[in-house]
């Protein structure tokens, strides 16, 4: 049997490369969205509006974080 080894959820090592990647894929799903907005029907339109709402609000969270991550990662390195 192979030994395989699986980050902790508790592993902060990927944290900041983990947020990115959700960061990018949120962004993509916004511009895909809007695209599909072109093509809509007047229910759909209405439902992918919220979506992409919920994804900004979801965006200004995550990047939220990436900058706390990032500050903190700062004052670790100061000392």
């Amino acid at each position: 049997m192979e030994d395989q080894h699986y980050p902790k959820s508790n592993d902060k090592s990927n944290s900041a490369a983990r947020v990115q990647s959700m960061i990018e894929n949120t962004e993509k799903n916004i511009r895909e969205a809007e695209i599909s907005m072109e093509f809509a029907g007047e229910e759909e339109l209405e439902n992918l509006q919220e979506k992409n709402q919920r994804r900004k609000q979801e965006l200004y969270v995550k990047k939220k974080e990436m900058q706390d991550k990032a500050e903190a990662e700062e004052r670790k390195n100061q000392f």
